[in-house]
Protein backbone atom coordinates (compact mmCIF):
# COMPACT_ATOMS: atom_id res chain seq x y z
CA UNK A 1 0.00 0.00 0.00
CA UNK A 2 1.24 3.49 -0.86
CA UNK A 3 0.01 6.98 -0.08
CA UNK A 4 -1.96 8.62 -2.89
CA UNK A 5 0.18 11.77 -2.62
CA UNK A 6 3.71 12.25 -1.24
CA UNK A 7 3.79 12.20 2.55
CA UNK A 8 4.79 15.50 4.15
CA UNK A 9 7.43 15.89 6.83
CA UNK A 10 5.79 15.89 10.27
CA UNK A 11 6.01 19.23 12.10
CA UNK A 12 8.70 19.04 14.76
CA UNK A 13 10.85 20.99 17.21
CA UNK A 14 14.56 20.56 17.97
CA UNK A 15 15.68 19.49 21.44
CA UNK A 16 18.41 21.26 23.43
CA UNK A 17 21.74 19.43 23.43
CA UNK A 18 20.78 16.77 20.88
CA UNK A 19 20.21 16.27 17.18
CA UNK A 20 16.79 14.79 17.94
CA UNK A 21 13.51 16.25 16.76
CA UNK A 22 10.31 16.23 18.82
CA UNK A 23 7.38 15.38 16.49
CA UNK A 24 4.34 17.58 17.09
CA UNK A 25 0.83 16.14 16.91
CA UNK A 26 -1.60 18.84 18.13
CA UNK A 27 -1.34 22.28 19.71
CA UNK A 28 -3.73 23.08 22.56
CA UNK A 29 -3.81 26.67 23.85
CA UNK A 30 -5.36 27.81 27.11
CA UNK A 31 -7.06 31.21 27.25
CA UNK A 32 -6.98 33.82 30.01
CA UNK A 33 -4.66 31.96 32.37
CA UNK A 34 -3.03 34.97 34.08
CA UNK A 35 -5.23 37.20 36.25
CA UNK A 36 -4.12 40.53 34.77
CA UNK A 37 -4.51 39.26 31.20
CA UNK A 38 -7.94 37.91 32.09
CA UNK A 39 -8.89 41.40 33.26
CA UNK A 40 -7.60 43.10 30.12
CA UNK A 41 -9.66 40.66 28.03
CA UNK A 42 -12.82 41.21 30.06
CA UNK A 43 -12.69 38.31 32.54
CA UNK A 44 -12.74 38.32 36.32
CA UNK A 45 -11.33 35.76 38.73
CA UNK A 46 -10.54 32.06 38.48
CA UNK A 47 -12.99 30.99 35.78
CA UNK A 48 -12.89 27.45 34.42
CA UNK A 49 -10.09 27.06 31.87
CA UNK A 50 -10.97 27.04 28.20
CA UNK A 51 -8.91 25.86 25.26
CA UNK A 52 -8.64 26.28 21.51
CA UNK A 53 -6.50 24.39 19.00
CA UNK A 54 -3.93 25.42 16.44
CA UNK A 55 -2.71 23.15 13.66
CA UNK A 56 0.74 21.68 14.17
CA UNK A 57 1.50 23.05 10.70
CA UNK A 58 1.27 26.59 12.11
CA UNK A 59 4.55 26.00 14.00
CA UNK A 60 7.56 28.19 13.28
CA UNK A 61 10.39 26.16 14.84
CA UNK A 62 12.97 28.39 16.56
CA UNK A 63 11.28 31.57 15.33
CA UNK A 64 13.02 33.81 12.82
CA UNK A 65 11.04 35.59 10.14
CA UNK A 66 7.25 35.48 10.50
CA UNK A 67 5.09 36.95 7.75
CA UNK A 68 2.37 39.44 8.63
CA UNK A 69 -0.76 37.36 7.99
CA UNK A 70 -3.47 37.92 5.42
CA UNK A 71 -6.88 39.44 6.14
CA UNK A 72 -6.00 41.28 9.34
CA UNK A 73 -5.25 44.82 10.42
CA UNK A 74 -4.73 43.97 14.10
CA UNK A 75 -2.03 41.32 14.56
CA UNK A 76 -1.11 40.54 18.19
CA UNK A 77 1.57 38.67 20.14
CA UNK A 78 0.95 36.51 23.22
CA UNK A 79 4.02 35.09 25.00
CA UNK A 80 3.57 31.64 26.56
CA UNK A 81 5.42 28.71 28.08
CA UNK A 82 4.99 25.66 25.86
CA UNK A 83 4.58 22.21 27.37
CA UNK A 84 5.52 19.16 25.23
CA UNK A 85 3.98 15.81 26.17
CA UNK A 86 5.93 12.56 25.94
CA UNK A 87 3.04 10.36 27.09
CA UNK A 88 -0.68 10.31 26.47
CA UNK A 89 -3.72 9.34 28.47
CA UNK A 90 -7.19 10.14 29.73
CA UNK A 91 -8.39 11.36 33.14
CA UNK A 92 -4.84 12.11 34.28
CA UNK A 93 -4.34 12.77 37.98
CA UNK A 94 -2.91 16.30 38.36
CA UNK A 95 -0.52 14.95 41.01
CA UNK A 96 1.01 12.69 38.33
CA UNK A 97 0.66 15.02 35.34
CA UNK A 98 4.31 16.13 35.31
CA UNK A 99 5.26 12.52 34.56
CA UNK A 100 3.66 12.99 31.13
CA UNK A 101 5.82 15.99 30.18
CA UNK A 102 8.83 15.70 27.88
CA UNK A 103 9.98 19.30 28.12
CA UNK A 104 9.29 23.00 27.81
CA UNK A 105 9.78 25.84 25.37
CA UNK A 106 8.99 29.51 24.76
CA UNK A 107 6.14 30.19 22.36
CA UNK A 108 4.17 32.99 20.77
CA UNK A 109 0.44 32.54 20.26
CA UNK A 110 0.11 34.97 17.35
CA UNK A 111 -3.44 36.23 16.86
CA UNK A 112 -5.44 38.01 14.18
CA UNK A 113 -7.30 39.92 16.89
CA UNK A 114 -9.82 41.60 14.62
CA UNK A 115 -10.88 38.26 13.11
CA UNK A 116 -11.06 36.69 16.57
CA UNK A 117 -13.27 39.54 17.80
CA UNK A 118 -15.52 39.37 14.72
CA UNK A 119 -16.17 35.71 15.45
CA UNK A 120 -17.01 36.47 19.09
CA UNK A 121 -19.30 39.37 18.16
CA UNK A 122 -21.22 37.26 15.63
CA UNK A 123 -21.48 34.09 17.70
CA UNK A 124 -19.26 32.17 15.32
CA UNK A 125 -16.04 30.18 15.76
CA UNK A 126 -12.93 32.32 15.96
CA UNK A 127 -10.52 29.77 14.49
CA UNK A 128 -9.53 32.23 11.73
CA UNK A 129 -8.22 34.54 14.44
CA UNK A 130 -5.98 31.90 16.03
CA UNK A 131 -5.19 29.10 13.58
CA UNK A 132 -3.39 30.31 10.46
CA UNK A 133 0.00 30.06 8.74
CA UNK A 134 2.96 30.77 11.06
CA UNK A 135 0.64 31.36 14.04
CA UNK A 136 2.74 29.36 16.52
CA UNK A 137 6.44 30.24 16.72
CA UNK A 138 8.20 28.06 19.30
CA UNK A 139 11.74 27.82 20.63
CA UNK A 140 13.92 24.77 20.87
CA UNK A 141 12.65 22.43 23.63
CA UNK A 142 14.42 22.03 26.98
CA UNK A 143 13.86 18.50 28.37
CA UNK A 144 12.31 18.24 31.82
CA UNK A 145 15.07 15.75 32.63
CA UNK A 146 17.48 18.69 32.50
CA UNK A 147 15.48 21.67 33.80
CA UNK A 148 12.78 20.06 35.93
CA UNK A 149 9.20 21.37 35.81
CA UNK A 150 9.20 25.18 35.97
CA UNK A 151 6.44 26.63 38.15
CA UNK A 152 8.05 30.01 38.77
CA UNK A 153 10.39 32.32 36.90
CA UNK A 154 10.07 35.48 34.83
CA UNK A 155 8.23 35.39 31.50
CA UNK A 156 9.11 38.49 29.47
CA UNK A 157 8.54 39.90 25.98
CA UNK A 158 10.20 42.91 24.39
CA UNK A 159 9.22 44.51 21.09
CA UNK A 160 11.99 46.53 19.46
CA UNK A 161 13.81 46.47 22.79
CA UNK A 162 10.88 47.82 24.84
CA UNK A 163 9.30 45.60 27.48
CA UNK A 164 5.67 44.78 26.68
CA UNK A 165 4.93 41.74 28.83
CA UNK A 166 6.39 40.72 32.18
CA UNK A 167 5.03 38.31 34.77
CA UNK A 168 6.01 35.17 36.64
CA UNK A 169 5.02 31.60 35.84
CA UNK A 170 3.69 31.41 39.39
CA UNK A 171 1.02 33.93 38.34
CA UNK A 172 -0.78 31.27 36.29
CA UNK A 173 -4.37 30.74 37.44
CA UNK A 174 -4.29 27.10 36.35
CA UNK A 175 -0.97 25.32 36.80
CA UNK A 176 0.48 23.11 34.07
CA UNK A 177 -0.52 19.88 35.89
CA UNK A 178 -4.05 21.24 36.29
CA UNK A 179 -4.20 22.09 32.58
CA UNK A 180 -3.06 18.60 31.60
CA UNK A 181 -5.58 16.99 33.95
CA UNK A 182 -8.43 19.20 32.71
CA UNK A 183 -7.67 18.59 29.02
CA UNK A 184 -7.48 14.85 29.61
CA UNK A 185 -11.09 14.87 30.77
CA UNK A 186 -12.14 15.99 27.27
CA UNK A 187 -9.45 14.49 25.01
CA UNK A 188 -7.27 11.44 24.92
CA UNK A 189 -3.93 13.23 25.08
CA UNK A 190 -1.21 11.82 22.86
CA UNK A 191 2.61 11.85 22.77
CA UNK A 192 3.65 14.85 20.68
CA UNK A 193 0.85 17.14 21.85
CA UNK A 194 1.85 20.68 22.85
CA UNK A 195 0.10 22.93 25.34
CA UNK A 196 0.55 26.70 25.10
CA UNK A 197 -0.06 27.49 28.76
CA UNK A 198 -1.39 31.06 28.64
CA UNK A 199 -0.09 34.60 28.31
CA UNK A 200 0.41 37.45 30.80
CA UNK A 201 -1.11 40.91 30.46
CA UNK A 202 0.31 43.35 27.96
CA UNK A 203 -0.73 41.79 24.66
CA UNK A 204 -0.70 44.18 21.74
CA UNK A 205 -0.25 44.71 18.01
CA UNK A 206 2.84 44.39 15.86
CA UNK A 207 3.67 45.42 12.31
CA UNK A 208 6.24 44.49 9.65
CA UNK A 209 9.73 45.37 10.82
CA UNK A 210 9.04 44.75 14.50
CA UNK A 211 11.46 42.48 16.37
CA UNK A 212 10.13 40.37 19.24
CA UNK A 213 12.26 38.71 21.91
CA UNK A 214 10.54 36.39 24.39
CA UNK A 215 12.25 34.62 27.27
CA UNK A 216 11.35 32.49 30.24
CA UNK A 217 13.87 32.09 33.03
CA UNK A 218 15.23 28.57 33.13
CA UNK A 219 13.47 27.57 29.90
CA UNK A 220 14.88 29.52 26.97
CA UNK A 221 14.28 32.35 24.55
CA UNK A 222 12.64 32.98 21.19
CA UNK A 223 13.33 35.72 18.66
CA UNK A 224 10.93 36.66 15.87
CA UNK A 225 10.96 39.36 13.23
CA UNK A 226 7.69 40.36 11.59
CA UNK A 227 8.18 40.66 7.81
CA UNK A 228 5.77 41.85 5.11
CA UNK A 229 2.87 39.65 4.09
CA UNK A 230 3.39 37.04 1.38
Amino acid sequence: MAYAIPLWTPPSLPVVGTTDLFPVRRIFCVGRNYVEHQKEMGGDGREAPFFFIKSAHSLVPQGGNVHYPAKTANYHYETEMVVALARGGRRIDPKKANDYVFGYGVGLDMTRRDLQQWGKDHGRPWDFGKDFDEAAPCSILAPASKIGHPSKGAIVLTVNGKERQKADLSDMIWSVPEQIAYLSEYYTLEPGDLIYSGTPAGVGPVKPGDELEARIDGVGELKVKIVPAL
